[in-house]
């Protein structure tokens, strides 16, 4: 789940008529004493990072004057709170407060719909207070095709003990917050504290949202970065990987960076599966050999080859990793030879230095461990692929012993690719595909066009060329198989090439190696 700062949270409940404290961002101690001025009186100043506990943590305090407020914005900006470095803190009015609710609207997997929880006791520790005095909550399914309903609302509240005047205020305020969770498509959507204030006004004094992953797309808006709920900010590489994922729909790649700051030597791996199940015990396997995830990667659901590519150079980009291992589900439905030639396309472009052992299972799996065990010579470092039939145990431990045994092939750098005499290009959905018509008239076998995938090839005076239209290969016709290059590579003259970019990746290579 994305989640959203307290600040960005208020600004959608301001959308829909729900009172928040006056108040402003800040990102310097004299901003934030301008909007201590600005607001007058005591101001809460109010550190802004996704955690719970702020306050116990020195992330919410008091300030009587401007120049305090100046001061503890100070101390604020730049602090760690649970992993992540506070870059802006909320300025907001203080409020008098006399009482405090709690609302929420959660996405109930199991209920399959929306659930709305009130409490007529807020604040921290909401979860021990729902223990321990039931009578103070009440919750609701929501019916999502009908949503909740004004009277639905108040009787929620009513279940509480309250009545009256607030009764109504507060059963709208929960309707408010109903909207915003369905407009915005939020997992969850809390107001901890409601509060009512000695001038008997209603106020969201804080609260929490976080968006559906796989709604973000059609929320620019919200401005989230990447749409993962982590328990620290991303990491550079996380940045990069979700724009791959966000930027194409064709299977998944979900990737974390599970360490930093580590070194050769330290038994650190670069872990890449498949399906979840396959994945876990490929990950227990390396686990019980004493060895550490530097990431977790999950290509699945039917991948192109380019999007495995790209989860792979994104892998090796971290220095520190003593080896790759591959190996998830051992009844894949995807078509493995994919996953191969994405894998020996990056091996072969990054000169793989540490040992690397795949594990590709499923359909055609003999064909992509053919794939893999034709490039391993090419590589530097040791290249060994498995199917279905070798255990995740097994592959651990070939891992294991390659690390152990350290060699490393001392092969001549390739040489540059030549600017092509003859080029012949077209678009592909993430990239370029580039044919020097000069070297394919000295190729004899063809092999692009045989082993093109979807067939979209033709022979065109003995040169390889498309027999669909630009705009449809760009759309998708062309499914980035690389067999025009990796096949080509092999089985031919070597004049196909597919220009795949990662946006950003090579700038954060270099600052990685100058760590």
């Amino acid at each position: 789940m994305a989640r959203l700062h307290e600040y960005q949270g208020k600004e959608l409940l301001k959308s829909q008529k729900v009172p928040v404290p006056r108040g402003g961002m800040a990102s310097t101690p004299e901003e934030a004493r301008r909007l201590a001025e600005e607001l007058g009186g005591e101001v809460m100043v109010k550190a802004q990072a996704w955690v719970t506990g702020r306050a116990s943590m020195g992330g919410i305090r008091r300030a009587a004057t401007p120049h305090e407020a100046e001061s503890v914005a100070r101390e604020m900006l730049g602090m760690t709170v649970k992993g992540f470095t506070v870059e802006q803190v909320l300025v907001e009015e203080r409020l008098d407060i006399e009482r405090e609710f709690y609302a929420g609207v959660i996405i109930d997997d199991r209920a399959r719909a929306p659930v709305v929880i009130f409490s007529s006791a807020g604040g921290t520790g909401i979860e021990e207070i729902a223990l321990e005095h039931l009578d103070k909550v009440a919750r609701l399914e929501v019916d999502i095709e009908k949503g909740l309903r004004d009277y639905q609302a108040r009787d929620l509240v009513r279940r509480t003990g309250v009545h009256g005047k607030l009764l109504r205020d507060l059963g709208g305020m929960v309707t408010s917050l109903y909207q915003v969770a369905r407009r915005y498509e939020a997992r969850t959507a809390e107001i901890n504290p409601i509060v009512v204030t000695t001038d008997e006004k209603l106020y969201a004094a804080d609260c929490r949202i976080t968006v559906d992953d796989y709604a973000v797309f059609r929320h620019p808006e919200l401005g989230i970065e990447i749409a993962r709920e982590f328990d620290r900010p991303p990491t550079e590489l996380e940045r990069i990987a979700y724009q791959v994922e966000a930027t194409d729909y064709r299977g998944t790649f979900y990737f974390i960076q599970m360490a930093d700051d580590f070194s050769r030597g330290e038994g650190y791996i670069g872990f890449h599966g498949a399906g979840g199940g396959g994945s876990m015990m490929s990950m227990d396997a390396l686990l019980s050999r004493n060895y550490k995830l530097a990431t977790y990667v999950d290509t699945s659901g039917n991948p192109p080859a380019s999007k495995v590519y790209r989860a792979a150079r994104i892998v090796m980009s971290l220095p520190g990793i003593d080896g790759y291992f591959a190996s998830g589900s051992g009844v894949a439905s995807q078509e493995q030879f994919h996953s191969a030639r994405g894998f020996v396309k990056a091996f072969m472009e990054d000169r793989l230095s540490v040992p690397a052992v795949i594990r590709l299972g499923g359909n055609m799996e003999e064909k992509a461990i053919e794939i893999l065990k034709r490039a391993a010579p090419e590589i530097p470092a040791p290249l060994e692929a498995y199917g279905k039939d070798d255990t995740a145990d097994f592959c651990a431990e070939r891992l294991d012993a390659l690390i152990k045994a350290g060699d490393i092939k001392e092969l001549p750098a390739p040489s540059p690719r030549p600017e092509p005499k003859e080029p012949y290009t077209f678009e592909s959905p993430t990239g370029t595909v580039i044919y020097d018509h000069a070297v394919c008239d000295t190729c004899e076998s063809k092999v692009c066009v045989k082993t093109c995938v979807r067939q979209i090839l033709q022979l065109e005076d003995g040169r390889p060329v498309l027999n669909i239209s630009l705009e449809d290969a760009k759309r998708g016709r062309c499914i980035e198989c690389l067999a025009c290059e990796v096949e080509c590579h092999f089985e031919g003259a070597g004049g196909g090439f597919v220009d795949l970019p990662t946006p950003g990746l090579e700038e954060c290579r270099e600052g990685l190696l100058k760590q």
